[in-house]
């Protein structure tokens, strides 16, 4: 979140919610600048159950695109923060992939919604895009 003002952001691969190289200031990072720790190899608890609350969040907001900002709770899990009809795109640098591939994707799929077990196929389908 808020990787505008100097946050750090983790790319996650879809599939498995292992985080993947970081960015900071609009450059690709390994490391955290404060710990010196690796960004990348952690395994997002609950990754399942937060797709799942994006995808329904989306669904309730009725927007095709969004992003949802979420925090693990040790009791609960996923919680959401706060969602946003236009998230920022920087993200696409700690993914080291850009959305265009994945947009004409979801755009071959043809007009109409998707279920969320559709969705969570896509998923897949796109994390493997990555290869």
């Amino acid at each position: 979140a808020n990787l505008h003002q100097g946050a750090i952001g983790a790319g996650v691969d879809l599939a498995t919610g292992r985080t993947l190289a970081g960015v900071c200031a609009n450059r690709r990072i390994a490391e955290h600048p404060d710990t010196g720790r690796p960004i990348a190899g952690h395994v997002i608890p609950h990754w399942h159950k937060a797709l799942l609350i994006a995808m329904k969040l989306a669904d309730v907001l009725e927007l095709g695109y969004i992003g949802v900002d979420l925090v693990i709770d040790l009791e609960q899990g996923p919680v959401v923060l706060e969602a946003n009809a236009r998230p920022g795109l920087a993200i696409q640098i700690a993914n080291g992939r850009g959305l265009l591939p994945r947009l004409a994707a979801v755009d071959a799929l043809g007009p109409g919604p998707l279920s969320i077990s559709q969705r969570l196929r896509l998923v897949g389908q796109l994390a493997a895009m990555d290869g």
